[in-house]
């Protein structure tokens, strides 16, 4: 068993929110310069930055694992990570047939930026990715689990856009096996509040949409090996 240094939660510059300097290639960079031993690029709704990400990943000896922050029709934030980039770009198509279609007004919302390999702009997604799908909460995990993937609620503790948040409970018939806290402090809390999470793996990651708050390492994921199949079989045991 090792232990990795990760950041499960960053968003690149094809999130309108993520700051335009959050290309691939700044992202992987940064997170070597810190010292990371894995990451994951999860923009809202998409994967569409993911090969970027990987192959930039490749040169600078990072694991980074394809995934996406899904946004659900309760408007639930959740992580979803994949074994494969077939996968996760499988699973981007399905949702992006799902998204509620609205144009992106850039000056507004933000640059919705797609990279190729070379860490130059490829393209920009013309609909708003930050909208919800009609993909409900109830039933993602099997859902996210027939592409092979691991899912987890987002920040849980956030009073917007998390599971708490936005329905005010765990689905008793839930069963992730992984949960996001922003802020440890108030796990203890969460917990009384909310028994289901005591049988939970609880990470904690930035949520980073500018370069500055990729975290540091500190805070570890025991593996069995430094791999993303090692990453995603811890996600999926119980704690």
């Amino acid at each position: 068993m090792i232990n990795l240094t990760y950041d499960l939660h960053l968003h690149s510059c094809l999130s309108p929110c993520g700051d335009d300097d959050m290309t691939p290639a700044n992202i992987v960079g940064m997170a070597a310069l810190l010292g990371l031993d894995v990451i994951a690029v999860t923009d809202h709704n998409s994967c569409r930055n993911c090969p970027a990400v990987m192959a930039a990943a490749k040169e600078y000896g990072v694991i980074a694992i394809p995934g996406m922050e899904i946004n659900t029709s309760e408007e639930v934030h959740a992580v979803c990570l994949f074994p494969n980039l077939d996968a996760a770009l499988a699973f981007d198509r399905y949702v992006y047939d799902r998204l509620m279609i609205f144009p992106n007004n850039e000056e507004i919302f933000g640059h919705q930026y797609i990279y190729g390999p070379d860490d130059r702009i490829a393209g920009t997604e013309p609909n708003l990715l930050i909208n919800s799908t009609d993909i409900s909460f109830d039933g993602l995990w099997e859902l996210v689990r027939s592409y092979d993937g691991v899912m987890f609620p987002a920040h849980v503790d956030k009073g917007s856009n998390s599971l708490m948040a936005n329905l005010g409970f765990i689905p008793p018939d839930s069963h992730f096996t992984t949960a996001e806290v922003k802020d440890l402090k108030k796990l203890h809390q969460l917990k009384k509040d909310h028994p289901y999470l005591e049988n939970c793996r609880i990470i904690s990651n930035s949520d980073a949409h500018y370069l500055e708050h990729i975290r540091e390492p500190g805070l570890t994921l025991p593996a069995e090996e430094k791999s993303i199949r090692g990453v995603l079989d811890t996600l999926l045991q119980p704690f």
